[in-house]
């Protein structure tokens, strides 16, 4: 029986062998060559890239004939390449869009299989669901003639994207800084990246987990949250570096430590990011965010008078939104943004370097940063709890809407948005969210408030409403 091939909040995820399959690679290729085609793109560019998980570049390769059979000019890359650099290849080819085979930080029995449009951005809810409906049944609609006439082009992505980094930001600052950086790269795409960019000047990189392995060892999955940056932490103290720069498998998010060994959290690096540009940059423009991220950026966006858009999970919806705003930076609670003058999709690597170059501007610490950015909007405190549930889906989703709760952590509720999952709006402007995961069976239960003492509390009280415990 054919198996069904659905879109996530960013793709298709499946594990290896059960039911991500060559032969279901195929189905999906081709369903986005039906997309495309359908769409008067016949004949155009498309690039494909690939991450470092098992069987990552065969995967990539077939998806790559498949196109090629259908008539589509291929450029493959010629090795394992972060996210947004494949994304990048998108503009600097002149391509139609993008195939990426990565499960990005899903643990390390998956695989995936990302699209991208001819923005080098996410495609829209609306088209993923049109996709979905071309993938056909079985493999008897399935073009696999294998492609002698020069349609598959090997191609190295990094001098198109080095050279576009270079327009964005100044790197010679971060080179003679003499700073001592740590990268994680979390055994993914990101490895060798800092090294390269950085070397040269007074300025030391060194890596841990550089090297590949699709089983991610000393970690749950590469994702840059704790304790999956637990070893990174470590290794910041004992190296007595100024920061950490941790990436997830296919470097598109990023993580961060401090010079103390302390985890800076996905929210507080995407307040710092937006007050880079505001303070430092003295840029200006909208600020696009998911409702599961941040309440500082709203707290930004009073202050320095840009508008703040806030969307559901997943950059399916951050993407189109920057895009039609003109934004100066989107992003999301898992750790990925994107910004103006960059394609739009979350990059690991340029929002490390603008991490860097707010460092040496300002002549502070990571630790001194997080001051500098409480002074301005106030203290934020935040954490997020993973479980898997069983069950059904419906029933649960019901039972948190009639739930109804005047109380939250000991702090009032004062308002529900149910955009994406639930998100209860306290009463000190900090929220609990609820809501299911778009790629795995996880309920997810994260909370923000100027509150320190009460976020124990409010996620406790949020587990009880999931009917988590």
């Amino acid at each position: 029986m054919p198996q069904d091939i659905l879109f996530g909040t960013d793709g298709w995820r499946a594990e290896i062998a059960r039911t991500y399959t060559f032969d279901n690679v195929r189905r999906c290729t081709q369903g986005f060559a039906n997309y495309l085609l359908q769409n008067g793109k016949a004949g155009e560019r498309l690039v494909i890239g690939f991450d470092r998980r098992f069987q990552s570049e065969n995967f990539a390769r077939t998806a790559a004939e498949t196109m090629a059979a259908n008539g589509f000019q291929v450029f493959l890359t010629d090795k394992a390449t972060p996210t947004p650099v494949i994304s990048y290849s998108v503009i600097a080819k002149k391509a139609v869009g993008a195939i990426n085979i990565t499960a990005s930080h899903n643990p390390s029995t998956d695989n995936g299989f990302k699209v991208r449009d001819e923005h080098g951005g996410a495609i829209s809810p609306q088209s993923l669901s049109i996709i979905e409906k071309l993938i056909p049944a079985t493999l008897e609609n399935v073009k696999q003639e294998n492609s002698r006439d020069g349609r598959i082009v090997e191609f190295d992505p990094i001098p198109d994207y080095v050279t576009h980094l270079r327009d964005l930001i100044d790197i010679q600052p971060i080179q003679d800084a003499g700073l001592k950086i740590l990268v994680d790269p979390m055994w993914g795409n990101g490895a060798g990246w800092f090294p390269m960019l950085l070397s040269g000047g007074k300025t030391v990189i060194s890596e841990i987990h550089s090297e590949r392995n699709p089983l991610f060892p000393g970690m749950h999955r590469p994702e840059p949250i704790p304790p999956n940056i637990n070893d990174g932490l470590r290794e910041t103290i004992k190296q007595k570096a100024d920061v950490l720069i941790i990436n997830d498998g296919d470097a598109d998010r990023i993580g961060v430590g401090d010079e103390n060994g302390q985890f800076i959290n996905q929210l507080q690096m995407y307040a710092l990011l937006a007050f880079y540009f505001l303070e430092v940059r003295h840029e200006r423009g909208p600020i696009v965010k998911t409702l599961s991220t941040t309440s500082m950026l709203n707290r930004l966006g009073e202050l320095y008078d840009v508008p703040v858009y806030e969307t559901g999970v997943g950059f399916k919806y951050v993407a189109p939104k920057m895009l039609e705003t003109n934004a100066l930076i989107g992003g999301e609670e898992s750790g990925g943004y994107a910004f103006r003058g960059n394609v739009p999709e979350r990059d690991g690597i340029l929002a490390g370097l603008y991490l860097l170059d707010m460092m040496v501007r300002l002549k502070c610490t990571p630790s001194r940063l997080i001051e500098l950015l409480f002074k301005k909007v106030g203290p934020h405190y935040y954490d997020r709890i993973d479980r898997r549930f069983n069950g059904d889906r419906a029933i649960r989703e019901l039972a948190i809407r009639n739930s109804k709760p005047a109380f939250i952590g000991g702090l009032k509720v004062e308002g529900l948005n149910d955009l994406d999952g639930f998100k209860f709006i306290l009463e000190d402007g900090g929220w609990l969210l609820i809501r299911f995961s778009g790629t795995e069976p996880i309920m997810r239960v994260y909370c923000e408030t100027t509150h320190k003492d009460c976020v124990a509390d409010i996620l406790k009280d949020g587990l009880k409403i999931a009917g988590l415990e």
